[in-house]
This record gives structure tokens, C-alpha cells and sequence, in this order.
């Protein structure tokens, strides 16, 4: 496929969930740097405001995403304001960690709440814009745990990713004859406030069967705070790159460790076609294999 630069970067308006600190907040820096417009999002308005800056560019939107009304009221807040959205960028999440059995049904609906919920609430309020436009591009934040997660402490996040994957494919067949681009972005570890305590919360030890292996996984996943080899500005700009191609790719592998992760996760599959081709390829009803 022909990927081809625009000629002329033209201002676009960016709405942009979770943008009031980690990733997001780069994310708009960069974009507002770039000469567009940014809707930046996040449970409170005056943080947001505070953390973006005032521009005759930003509006700050107050927006849980795991509540419709909030998305069906920021987006109509943007319009209102910009007149229309171009890009949007499904960023909030959060973090439930801990062994499957140790987490509350509760913690595993919170965290498809917001990060998968999440996304699809904001997406529902934006579409009808963007179809009315007859153009747009949705970028999806996922992670290298949305390809691969044969690791501990990381079944919910991962249920959460693993769903957002799946529903952005379909999204993309769905909406592309409407103009509108879809991107799902796979990161590695990058330096953001994912494993802060304000965005991780960790599953209360309960089975002793875990004791052992629980208390060096935790260490593990809080001393990697601060210390990721990502740069979190840069992977704002690869996205701004992103938008102005045609057509811009379905899916961004970000940083080298999450290339890593997707090409073992590819040598895996292959590992495993090969290993039972022939049982998987006898399943077919005798007359059907005949007439082949």
C-alpha cells in the first residue's frame, strides 16, 4: 500500500481523552505545538485547564469516560466551540493489577469501565459528527498488552486491551466508507503516570498460593516507575506524523520493546499453525475435504 504526506498541513481539531496528566498531557502540548486545535479532556475541568494552558486553541472539557452523558456533552461542547473534530484519541485508562483470583469482580468492571467502556463511550458521541463530516480518524490508545500478555498481574488490563483490539478492528470496516480513518496504537512501557499510585491500584492479597510470587511482582511494577525507556513527547509527535498520512495505518507498533513483544507474539503463532497444521486442517466434514 502507498502511503502518501500531505502537501500542506492543515489545522485540525484534536479531542483528546485523559489529557490532564501522563501521556495525554504530552499529547497535547505537542499537538497545540503543531498549530492545532486541542479538546482536552479529563475528570476535572480546572486541572485539565491548568495543566494544557489557556490558548484561544484549547477548550477544557470536563469528562468522565465511563459516563455517556459526559461524552455526549464534551463532544457537543467541541462542536460548539470548533465547529467540528478530526482527530480523536481515546488515551484515559487505568491500571487494576494484580493476580486474576485476588482481584474483585468489581475491580475487573472497573477497569473495563474506563478502559474499554471508556473509548466506546467517547467514540459513540463523536461518530455522528464525524460521519456528518464525511471524514476523520479515531487513534486508539491500546498497549503492548493488547497483543501479548503472557505475564503476571496483568488480566485485567490486558481483558480491557485485548476487547478494545477487537472492537477497533470492526470499528475500522464499519466506519471507512464514512471518510473516517481508524488507528489502534500499540505502546510499550513509556515514561507516563500509569504506574503512579493515582493510576494503579493493586488487588488486596488474599490466596496464600500467590504470597510468594506477589510481593517481588509488586516491587517489580512499582520500581519501573519513572525508569521507562519510552518518550512519551516523541510518541505525541509519531501520532501527529501519523494523521497527515494517506491513508494512516490501522495499527502503530510504538517503541522498540513493543516491536519486540509483537514480533515474538507473530513467531508464537507461527510456532503454533505449524506445530498442529494437520490436526486443525481434519476438521472439515469427508465431503468437503473431497471436493477439494
Amino acid at each position: 500500500m502507498e502511503v502518501k504526506q500531505k502537501e500542506t498541513t492543515q489545522e485540525k481539531v484534536w479531542f483528546i481523552t485523559g489529557a490532564g496528566r501522563g501521556m495525554g498531557l504530552d499529547f497535547a502540548r505537542e499537538v497545540l505545538a503543531a498549530g492545532h486545535a486541542v479538546v482536552a479532556t479529563g475528570r476535572d475541568r480546572e486541572r485539565v485547564a491548568k495543566a494544557v494552558g489557556a490558548s484561544d486553541n484549547v477548550l477544557a472539557v470536563k469528562l468522565d469516560v465511563s459516563s455517556r452523558a459526559d461524552a455526549e456533552a464534551a463532544v457537543q461542547a467541541a462542536v460548539a466551540r470548533f465547529g467540528r473534530i478530526d482527530v480523536l484519541v481515546n488515551n484515559a485508562a487505568s491500571f487494576y493489577a494484580g493476580y486474576f483470583e485476588e482481584l474483585t469482580p468489581e475491580q475487573m468492571e472497573r477497569q473495563l469501565a474506563v478502559s474499554l467502556f471508556g473509548p466506546m463511550n467517547v467514540t459513540r458521541a463523536v461518530l455522528p459528527v464525524m460521519r456528518k463530516q464525511r471524514s476523520g480518524h479515531i487513534i486508539t490508545i491500546s498497549s503492548s498488552a493488547g497483543l501479548a500478555a503472557g505475564y503476571d498481574f496483568v488480566s485485567a488490563y490486558a481483558a480491557s486491551k485485548f476487547g478494545l483490539e477487537g472492537w477497533m478492528e470492526t470499528l475500522h470496516a464499519e466506519v471507512a466508507p464514512f471518510g473516517i480513518a481508524t488507528t489502534i496504537v500499540n505502546p510499550g512501557f513509556f515514561r507516563t503516570e500509569l504506574l503512579t499510585e493515582q493510576s494503579t491500584s493493586y488487588a488486596e492479597p488474599s490466596i496464600a498460593d500467590y504470597d510468594e510470587r506477589r510481593g517481588p511482582l509488586m516491587e517489580s511494577w512499582k520500581s519501573m516507575n519513572g525508569k521507562q525507556s519510552g518518550d512519551p513527547a516523541k510518541l505525541a509527535r509519531a501520532l501527529i506524523t501519523i494523521s497527515e498520512q494517506e491513508p494512516p495505518p490501522q495499527r502503530f507498533i510504538a517503541g522498540a520493546d513493543a516491536i519486540a513483544t509483537a514480533e515474538q507474539k507473530i513467531a508464537t503463532l507461527q510456532q503454533q499453525l505449524n506445530a498442529y497444521r494437520d490436526l486443525s486442517t481434519s476438521l472439515a466434514y469427508d465431503d468437503a475435504r473431497d471436493a477439494r
